[in-house]
């Protein structure tokens, strides 16, 4: 069945960078899309950025400009690359996939936690 596991989170403080992975197995990586949300305490669940089958890669504005989203096909993985951390970007963050035509993430990962301090 479908996997997705987030790893990479962590507490940095504020102006660091960390790097977030999401391995995903049990389906054809190359053909879906791929998101980054984040749900913060509190608040409602946001979504962060997306890449597409071929690469195509769109941010929120919160982000945009600090984030990039990257993935590698040979390793099945997800990234994003997170510079100039905010507090404001303190969030559970998750890695979602679904068929490029839908437009609802079907499958999620279990999240991984960003801290960031002033």
């Amino acid at each position: 069945q479908v996997q997705l596991v987030e790893s990479g989170g962590g507490s940095v403080q504020a102006g660091g960078s960390l790097r977030l992975s999401c391995a995903a197995s049990g389906y054809t990586f190359t053909s879906y899309c791929m998101g980054w949300f984040r749900q913060a305490p509190g608040k409602e669940r946001e979504w962060v950025s997306s890449i597409t089958s071929i690469s195509t890669t769109t941010y929120a504005n919160s982000v945009k400009g600090r984030f990039t989203i990257t993935k590698d096909n040979s390793k099945n993985t997800l990234y994003l690359q997170m510079n100039s951390l905010k507090p404001e970007d303190t969030a559970m963050y998750y890695c979602a996939a679904r068929v490029c035509w839908a437009k609802a993430f079907d499958y999620w990962g279990q999240g991984t936690q960003v801290t960031v301090s002033s």
